[in-house]
């Protein structure tokens, strides 16, 4: 069996690697190796106005800049970096490209622009990067059912990548 496994499912465990609390912030999965628990908060990413109101007037600052901060992590994390960060929102690009061209598609685009929360599942699964990466992605992919949410999105995620570059400057 490997290393601190228990059969299951990998739960949360403690900072000896048993059972119990999740002291230390972290958890083993059922291949033994450590990841951080998420620690970003996506409550304050909305690519839709509410009720006849505009996008929150800080969408692309200060909630671009935290949840920037929350996904460059510290140091150590060795995922999450800028060269792979990039190739998410070069594909969302692609997506809003294709989109704006042909509005009409939209709907058949929609499942292959869901696709980002399986390729950043993927992504994660070869810790190329992590659960708060892939937490930002799946809010908001799951906000995108039209035109508009899409080009949010794209905004948001290129307000995300002006700060996270100052956040992680190499990669």
């Amino acid at each position: 069996m490997p290393n601190g496994y228990t059969g299951q499912g990998g739960g949360p465990r403690d900072s000896r690697g048993g059972p119990g609390s999740r002291a230390g912030g972290s958890e083993r999965g059922d291949r033994g190796f450590r990841s951080e628990l998420p620690s970003i908060d996506t409550s304050r990413i909305r690519l839709k106005p509410t009720e006849g109101r505009a996008l929150p007037a800080d969408l692309f600052d200060d909630v671009a800049r935290a949840t920037a901060k929350a996904v460059a992590g510290d140091s150590r994390n060795q995922a999450n970096k800028p060269s792979q960060i990039r190739q998410f929102y070069d594909e969302l690009v692609m997506w809003e490209e294709k989109a704006r061209s042909a509005p009409e598609r939209f709907d058949e685009l929609l499942p292959f622009i869901r696709m980002l929360n399986a390729k950043a599942a993927y992504a994660k699964g070869r810790r190329h990067v992590d659960d708060n990466f892939v937490d930002f992605i799946s809010c908001c992919v799951t906000q995108v059912d039209d035109y508009t949410s899409l080009r949010h999105f794209k905004l948001f995620f290129e307000a995300f990548l002006g700060f996270y570059k100052q956040e992680r400057p190499t990669g």
